[in-house]
C-alpha cells in the first residue's frame, strides 16, 4: 500500500528558506497529480502548489514567486522548495499524490 512520508519541517525566521520533501513508498508519482497542501489553526485546508504527470505547475497566489514545485520520479519524490517566508505561511503542510495524503509536517515562521 503507497505511504507518503513529508520531511523538512521547522521553525524559521521570515524571509528564511524551507524545503519540504515527500517520499513515496512505491512508485507512483509518475502517472498521479501530486500536490502540496496547508491548514493553518481555524482555517481550512488550501491548495498551495500542485504538478501534474506532465509537469504542469499551478500555485496559490499567496505563495507565487516565492514557493517551487518540483518532482523527481526516479526517487519517487515531491519536493516544495519554500524562500522568502512569511509569518502567515505558518501551517501544517501536507503532501498528496492523487488520493492519497501525507501525515503533514509543521512550519513556524516566526522571530
Amino acid at each position: 500500500q503507497v505511504q507518503l512520508g513529508e520531511s523538512g519541517g521547522g521553525l524559521v525566521q521570515p524571509g528564511g528558506s524551507l524545503r519540504l520533501s515527500c517520499a513515496a513508498s512505491r512508485s507512483i508519482f509518475s502517472i498521479v497529480t501530486m500536490g502540496w497542501y496547508r491548514q493553518a489553526p481555524g482555517k481550512q485546508r488550501e491548495l498551495v502548489a500542485s504538478i501534474t504527470s506532465g509537469g504542469a505547475t499551478d500555485y496559490a497566489d499567496s505563495v507565487k514567486g516565492r514557493f517551487t514545485i518540483s518532482r523527481d520520479n526516479t526517487k519517487n519524490t515531491v519536493y516544495l522548495q519554500m524562500n522568502s517566508l512569511k509569518p502567515e505561511d505558518t501551517a501544517v503542510y501536507y503532501c498528496k499524490a492523487g488520493i492519497i495524503w501525507g501525515q503533514g509536517t509543521q512550519v513556524t515562521v516566526s522571530s
